[in-house]
């Protein structure tokens, strides 16, 4: 039986030009090869299956053949390139970093450069997998990468180009490798389909190219696992049941449901999935993929963004014309929350399927213009009626009763009440002065303050034009000061609550001093003392109210004692204490 090769190594191009999708670096490769202009060490960066080590490959060869073509690539006949196509040149060496990671690894190579090529003139050191190797081993290679022998050049390899070390970088000509587009997969997998002799579909191999994401490699794996699964003959239905892939079939339905509002059928069609294995957060996202190319669909400028084949584009341009622009907005939005809620969602299920009723209640029967289509059944509302509506509603009865007559010819008429008018001083809400029924659960000095300030409900009351003079005792005149310091604004934070920790003083019938500990809390204090004065002659009903501010001595300043201060000051005060404290042998926590 003969050997089998996959498809991924039979087709694996051997010359610049054969490398699918990245025109930009080998152009800039076969030129550098030209002019002689070569680095001692490129770094080759990007995806999996993007041709990396393939353009390592065919550069090495090219840079050691031995009879280069005009432009750029090597001439296959001679002894360098007949020994590299058969696989047994000693000028091109390929290590994998991920197995020889460890110093002793990079110590060898070292040694290993320093001997120069029996035949050509560059010996090429292959490592791919380059950020596999650890840091010791990284450092050991650093001196060597930047000044290595005239006959040794280095191509590093990796898919994580920021797990590097910056000095490992700067040594390097980097080459950024592109994901490779959807219709250059179609087209080398239909070469192949046609060497291979496969019939295949155009839409087939359209879900085989999503599929791989960007990578050739991958999309060859994926032929060649269709090709042995439909024994030559690759279709669409074949293609999503070997994959698993969900059908867009499901999509134009659902969207179909959505603009006629069938919420039953769309949660039916989701339940078919599950069942079908698909998960809840793949077909979510599948759907705001849908929406996004209806979007993209409805001008024909970014049509070239939809890859699809021609008779699936002109079904998506034919739903995006019945479909309105805000609903595509709107569609994209829910269905994207819905993906991020997706995983911290405890019962997913009922996550997706709100997520379809809310599409399916989409209305958008305004926008008219661009051919949306409103709504034909709708939810009924869950809740009642409020009594506004209710009322509204009533107001409404009448018109059936006149329809009973519609006989008769209808005659403006003056609805009159038969009720006798009255003046509207009379109908308005009579409203009663609680203070005066005397009935409070205060005590009896913060009831006389109320009452006085009943008329004086302003944050900052003004004084009153009439002169007052009525007496106050000092529980008046603190509860006074803290309603001042209780309606201060939040800028005044800091006054506020230093005033809360103030009592103030009478000095006389009058006059009422107030004690600070430094000469900062006086000024803050003295900067207020208008509107304290100003509130209190209106709060206590007196004109004549006066502050004085006063910083207190330093006896006068009450201070904060210790633990170990405070069970001192009771061990003098009772000897016992202090022989509980010996016998026990306690200490102060």
């Amino acid at each position: 039986m003969e050997n089998y090769i996959v498809s991924a190594r039979k087709y694996r191009p051997s010359t610049f030009e054969s490398v699918i999708g990245q025109q930009a670096l080998t152009t800039t490769l076969k030129n550098a090869i030209a002019s002689g202009k070569l680095a001692h060490a490129y770094l080759f960066c990007g995806p999996r299956g993007v041709g990396k080590t393939t353009c390592a490959r065919i550069f090495a060869k090219t840079i050691n053949c031995q009879h280069p073509t005009s432009d750029g690539e090597a001439c296959n006949q001679c002894e360098s390139c007949q020994a590299f196509n058969e696989q047994r040149s000693y000028n091109i060496f390929e290590l994998d970093a991920a197995s020889n990671n460890s110093v002793e690894g990079i110590r060898s190579l070292i040694e290993e450069v320093r001997i120069p090529p029996q035949i050509g003139k560059y010996k090429v050191y292959i490592i791919d997998e380059v950020h596999m190797l650890s840091t010791a081993a990284f450092n050991a290679f650093l001196k060597t990468l930047e000044e290595p022998p005239r006959h040794a050049v280095f191509i590093l390899a990796t898919t994580e180009k920021q797990k590097l070390l910056p000095t490992i970088l700067s040594r390097c000509q980097i080459y950024d490798f592109n994901r490779i587009s959807v219709q250059d997969i179609v087209n080398h997998l239909q070469r192949v389909a046609d060497k291979e002799g496969v019939k295949v579909e155009p839409e087939a191999l359209m879900v085989i190219a999503q599929k791989a994401d960007g990578g050739m490699r991958d999309a060859l794996s994926i032929f060649d696992q269709v090709v042995s699964f439909t024994r030559g003959n690759i279709t669409y239905q074949a293609v999503i049941d070997n994959l698993n892939v969900l059908d867009y079939e499901y999509y134009f339905k659902l969207t179909d449901m959505f603009l006629s509002g069938q919420i039953t059928d769309a949660l039916l069609l989701f339940n078919s999935i599950l069942q079908k294995g698909f998960d809840g957060n793949h077909f979510i996202t599948g759907l705001a993929s849908h929406f996004r190319d209806l979007l993209v669909s409805k001008d024909e400028s970014t049509l070239p963004l939809l890859e699809v084949s021609d008779s699936v584009r002109r079904r998506y341009s034919d739903q995006a014309g019945r479909c309105a622009t805000q609903f595509l907005f709107r569609g994209m939005k829910i269905c994207n929350d819905c993906d991020l809620n997706y995983r911290i969602s405890k019962n997913k299920r009922l996550l997706v399927e709100l997520t379809l009723i809310e599409c399916a209640q989409l209305g958008f029967d305004t926008d008219s213009v661009s051919g949306g289509q409103g709504l034909t059944t709708q939810i009924k509302p869950i809740f009642q009626p409020t009594a506004q509506a209710k009322s509204s509603t009533s107001k409404q009865a009448p018109k059936a009763v006149a329809s009973h007559s519609a006989s008769q010819p209808v005659k403006p008429s003056v609805h009159h009440s038969p009720f006798p008018e009255k003046d509207k001083s009379e109908l308005q809400t009579p409203v009663v002065d609680i203070s005066s029924m005397q009935v409070s659960i205060r005590p009896e000095h913060h009831q006389k303050i109320e009452q006085k300030s009943s008329t004086h409900e302003s944050a900052l009351p003004v004084q009153s034009e009439e002169e007052q003079n009525e007496s106050f005792t000092l529980s008046d005149l603190d509860l006074a000061w803290r309603s001042f310091a209780a309606q201060l604004p939040r800028e005044q934070k800091a006054n506020s609550r230093k005033m809360m920790g103030i009592h103030p003083t009478l000095s006389d019938p009058i006059n009422f001093e107030v004690s600070v500990d430094n000469d900062m809390a006086a000024e803050s204090l003295q900067e207020l003392a208008g509107q304290i004065e100003t509130f209190m002659h209106a709060k206590l009903h007196n004109s004549h109210v006066k502050m004085h501010i006063r910083v207190a001595e330093v006896k006068e300043q009450h201070r904060v004692f210790t633990g170990p201060e405070k069970l001192r000051m009771m061990m003098e005060k009772n000897p016992y204490l202090k022989e509980l404290k010996d016998t026990l042998g306690l200490e102060l926590a």
